[in-house]
């Protein structure tokens, strides 16, 4: 059984260095990769060793296969840990990292293919029993063809592209006539984004819920899951808000999608740590969306659950050591909430803001865990994703776990660049967000810029009347005196609120 002594982290940011963290406390030996944009992050410093790999765009540095081959055979890495994004999911990389000896920190090559293309991954995990949404099992580019299967599916349809994610390649097509300009645009996106033209067509499920479960696989064949994950807050389909377990599932759903989790990760005989997608229907039937062959962004929630480390999971399994737990070992222990604090503005269409960290205060408490890369003073670079941390609470039970969020929220003071935390306490003070009873077209359903805007709008106005309230000229000493005390209190408060607008 290989012994692991050091990994390359090859990302950046929060992911990189809660990598880093984990196997530090297993005493390996870390090395950090860089481009010229992230000279001062965090992740470098945490390093044992840090390597320059190039300038900021990410197909010169965090994207350079062979930069990073030579970096590893150049300070003795015996394994690789790709985070998410990036290479993480890149099926051509895994398997060169393995041709060159290396231990690559996921799944095989073969998984991560399988699971890429979202035919081939229906095909695959047909054979297991998981339940699918009714479409095509190939792709379809005969525009006469592919009306008439839509038409036997029942609109509404969703034509989707075969590979990649985030939203592109996908078109909601609600009648017949919209059909062929539809398919046209969809397929056109998807040889542009993903250089693969393929598309399929699946019956669109009305109020879809997103949920998913993290899956723990060994090199032996042995499959567990982790419980499940609620994902269903998003804005353009990717998500926001994260929390575990969800507040729709019984115990018997939970058990039948559970097990529908180990059977796609089965049916490419999966190891390391993964997610299996649903989609959820307001009847509660559920259908396999997609695998993710790598650690998720909100796997902290599934974390606090468990009490489990999923990184250092991820490199027992690498050493190609079995699973350290049973399926009857675990349970839900508690309740936890993810919020994604984005360099975006709320305000306008979540457009990406990029600017100086001016103020950076982390919340701090019990139930508290922040996972970031930033610290006060640092720039937000244009280059990369716009995520600047991943807040995360925990408690016994769901009413608490939101109460402690909106607490850190209020705690949390960012300036110098726009954020969606109000926005994020906005959906978690929401009665659909309190009762449960929401779905993936929140965004579109209950929220809109004004939103945001009346509420700071509202602070202004008030901040304003407590100021006019409070220059009125009495021209008596003790009038003087008690506008003396209402003026440095409410100065106080109103510096406290405008160090969070």
């Amino acid at each position: 059984m290989p012994k692991i002594n050091k990994i390359l982290v090859a990302n950046r940011g929060e992911i990189a260095l809660r990598i880093i963290r984990s196997a530090q406390e297993m005493g390996i030996s870390t090395v950090a990769v860089f481009s010229e944009a992230d000279r001062q992050a965090l992740h470098v410093r945490q390093a044992d060793e840090a390597v320059l790999l190039g300038p900021p765009p990410s197909s010169e540095s965090y994207l350079n296969i062979e930069k990073l081959i030579e970096v590893c055979k150049r300070l003795k890495v015996d394994a690789i840990h790709p985070g998410y994004g990036f290479l993480s999911e890149n099926a051509a990389f895994a398997k060169r990292v393995q041709k060159e000896g290396i231990i690559f920190i996921g799944p095989s090559p073969e998984a991560i293919e399988t699971m890429g293309s979202k035919l081939a991954a229906k095909a695959a995990v047909a054979q297991f029993d998981v339940p699918l949404v009714p479409g095509t099992e190939k792709a379809i580019d005969d525009v006469e063809e592919a009306k008439e299967i839509a038409k036997e599916i029942g609109y509404p349809i969703l034509i989707k592209a075969s590979a990649g994610g985030g939203g592109k390649g996908m078109r909601i097509v609600e009648k017949e006539e919209e059909f062929q300009p539809q398919m046209e645009r969809a397929v056109s996106e998807a040889k542009s984004a993903f250089g693969d033209g393929s598309v399929f067509i699946e019956k669109f499920v009305t109020s879809p819920r997103h949920i998913e479960f993290q899956i723990l696989g060994d090199q032996q064949g042995n499959v567990i899951h982790l419980f499940e994950r609620e994902c269903s807050i998003q804005r353009r389909h990717q998500k926001v808000i994260e929390e575990a377990p969800s507040s729709v599932l019984t115990a018997e759903i939970r058990d039948k999608m559970g097990q529908a989790a180990i059977n796609v990760a089965k049916s490419c005989q999966y190891y390391g740590a993964g997610t299996v997608e649903f989609i959820v229907d307001d009847q509660l039937n559920f259908y396999f969306l997609e695998m993710n062959t790598r650690l998720q962004v909100e796997h902290p929630v599934t974390e606090q659950i468990t009490g489990l480390d999923l990184v250092k999971e991820q490199i027992y399994v690498a050493e190609g050591a079995p699973l350290r737990y049973k399926q009857e070992d675990l349970s839900i222990n508690g309740h936890a909430l993810e919020v994604r604090v984005y360099a975006e503005d709320p305000k306008n269409n979540f457009l990406p803001d990029i600017g100086k960290l001016k103020l950076y205060k982390r919340p701090q408490g019990p139930g508290i865990r922040v996972d970031d890369g930033f610290e006060e003073g640092m720039q937000i670079p244009i280059h990369y994703d716009p995520m600047i941390a991943k807040l995360i609470t925990f408690d016994e039970d769901r009413t608490k776990a939101i109460s402690r969020m909106i607490r850190a929220i209020n705690e949390y003071e960012i300036s110098g660049i726009e954020t969606t935390l109000e926005f994020c306490k906005y959906v978690l003070q929401h009665d659909a967000f309190v009762s449960g009873n929401f779905d993936t077209k929140f965004v579109e359903k209950y929220f809109s810029s004004d939103v945001l805007t009346s509420e700071s709008n509202e602070s202004e106005e008030e901040i304003a009347a407590v100021f006019a309230s409070l220059l009125i000229d009495t021209n008596t000493k003790s009038n003087q005196q008690e506008n003396k005390k209402g003026l440095s209190s409410s100065m106080t408060k109103w510096k406290s609120r405008a160090r969070k607008q």
